[in-house]
């Protein structure tokens, strides 16, 4: 009886949810040719074209559509399996701390997966800005860290995800008229990067509101005064990407890291495997 290389479908997932061989070599750990080569063994072994080409790129055809969907149970299945046998027995602590950026999005159903996998693990929860979460993880207060990454910056997995202009849906200004922008205080990658785009593309902004938290940025958005700019994770009632009428710059990639302390216990070392499984993936 045939079966699927869960190691080719988890590359296979990768490229469906990045949308090109090239980034999902970077979030197996391959190289482009190697992923190539993947994805011809998985249409061998499917008996089907998966992918087809589309301008310079590859996307996925009718059948390839198809098996995402099955890619994506077999994984999550398998994922469970190796979770519950390696956590039935593993009690102890974990310290996660994680920007908002996923907290509201795809960490809650993560961390169910865990909870329900190891039972006997208590997990204590800090959600806040990457600064105070490096800090912490620095000194030894959390174990796993996702926060946004630094340049130069060493670390175990890196995410990428797309930054993208937020407004609300009634957002209502002139293509060349002062582009009202709401940030995060300083220090914020956000924030650099959205100064830079503008100055780079000579476009003319000023700064109507600032905010210590997510929470505040978001509540200055959904009011109509600012526009600003996050990742897709922080679309929501209110907040919508920002329309194309306004022309505005491109923007770099979002990029975080998935930090785990060394010493860490067994229990941290499961969900960190769990958490760039789920995250890298998305």
């Amino acid at each position: 009886m045939e079966s699927l290389d869960t190691e080719l479908l988890r590359t296979f997932v990768a490229f469906a949810d990045s949308g090109s061989l090239a980034r999902a070599a970077e979030i197996v750990g391959r190289s482009p040719s190697a992923v190539t080569a993947q994805m011809q063994r998985l249409e061998t072994q499917t008996g089907t074209t998966l992918l087809e080409a589309s301008g310079r790129g590859r996307v996925l055809t009718p059948e390839g559509a198809e098996l995402l969907v099955h890619a994506r149970r077999i994984l999550a299945a398998h994922r469970d399996a190796l979770m519950s046998l390696k956590g039935a027995r593993t009690n102890g602590r974990v310290a996660l701390g994680s920007t908002q950026d996923f907290a509201d999005s795809t960490l809650p159903g993560l961390l169910r997966n865990f909870a329900r996998t190891h039972p006997r693990v208590r997990l204590d929860l800090r959600i806040g800005r990457s600064a105070e979460l490096t800090t912490a993880f620095e000194q030894g207060a959390i174990d796993i860290a996702i926060t946004m990454r630094t340049d130069g910056a060493e670390d175990d997995a890196v995410l990428q995800q797309p930054m993208i202009w937020l407004s609300a849906p009634d957002f209502a200004i002139g293509r060349d008229d002062e582009l009202p922008l709401a940030l995060l205080d300083p220090p914020c990658g956000f924030r650099n990067a959205i100064i830079a785009a503008l100055d780079t593309a000579r476009r003319r902004y000023r700064i109507a509101a600032t905010s210590a938290s997510l929470s505040g940025l978001r509540a200055a958005v959904r009011s109509g005064i600012a526009i600003t700019a996050r990742t897709a994770h922080s679309i929501e009632s209110g907040i919508q990407r920002a329309p194309k009428r306004l022309a505005l710059p491109a923007l770099p990639h979002a990029k975080f890291s998935l930090r785990l302390r060394r010493d860490a216990n067994a229990a941290a070392k499961h969900l960190t495997s769990l958490l760039a499984d789920g995250l890298m993936t998305r």
